[in-house]
């Protein structure tokens, strides 16, 4: 159960701990590459101020710490499952981090996941999606969510509603959209999941070439919105879920890529 007592700081390695429990990191271990939880960090130590981004990339970690950040949570972690050399542009990323104590903490598929906070769950309540539930399978866990609209909605509103700038949409499903699927960034095979489940429309970050005739002849409406601005919302939510819970100062550091 999540204190009531806020607090300006707090032991980081009593958040690493309910970030592991909350998320769920240890289940998601046998299908995801990417190396979630804390990746990089020294001794235990209080942390006041939490930053927040998609990516870990060298701009990220350098605007995490120009916010005075004591922890960087991201999406998209540094080690995705082979053996990285140390060199170039990956030693520059790390030696930024020893050197300014910033620790990093990684979730990837947990945070598409998460009923709460993650990425997908977000995106359904903020198109008013009701009867929301797990949908599309990856290796025995589901990773989106579906549900229903009780308006109809059409393929530019939605693109709006989520903040999608220049999103790529395949407009050949129902004109009156209700019955919709979502699976955050790279994941357009997802579409045969809404296929087989006969939903009206499928959001995804990503569309791939192959997926478009298949849309077409089975008359399904797929919005792409983008990779990195359909994965934004899970470490957002996540930011406001620690503020509120545990009084913990965050910063959402934005690194938009276009892609």
């Amino acid at each position: 159960m999540v204190s009531t007592l806020y607090t300006a700081t707090m032991k980081r390695d009593v958040l690493i701990n309910y970030l592991d429990q909350y998320l769920d990191i240890a289940s998601f271990a046998p299908i995801d590459r990417s190396s979630n939880g804390l990746v990089v960090g020294g001794p235990d130590r209080e942390v006041k101020r939490v930053a927040f981004a998609v990516d870990a990339c060298q701009k990220t970690f350098d605007l995490a710490i120009e916010a005075k950040s004591d922890l960087l949570i991201v999406h998209h972690g540094l080690f995705w499952g082979s053996p990285l050399p140390i060199t170039k542009s990956h030693y520059n990323r790390v030696k930024t981090l020893l050197d300014n104590h910033l620790d990093l903490y990684a979730a990837h598929l947990p945070l598409d996941a998460h009923s709460e906070v993650g990425n997908n769950a977000v995106m359904a309540r903020l198109l008013g999606l009701l009867q929301i539930e797990p949908f599309a399978l990856y290796k025995g866990k589901t990773l989106g969510f579906k549900g229903v609209s009780a308006v109809s909605l059409d393929p530019a509103s939605i693109a709006k509603t989520l903040g999608f700038l220049n999103p790529i949409i395949l407009p050949f499903g129902k004109q009156e959209i209700r019955t919709i699927g979502i699976v955050s960034g790279g994941a357009s095979d997802d579409v045969y999941a809404a296929l087989d489940e006969g939903l009206d429309c499928f959001i995804t970050g990503e569309c791939e070439h192959q997926v478009y005739n298949d849309c077409l002849e089975n008359k399904i409406t797929l919005i792409a919105g983008g990779h990195y601005l359909s994965e934004v919302f899970g470490v957002q939510e996540l930011a406001g879920h620690l503020k509120k819970n545990f009084g913990l100062e965050t910063v959402f550091v934005a690194n938009p890529t276009g892609l």
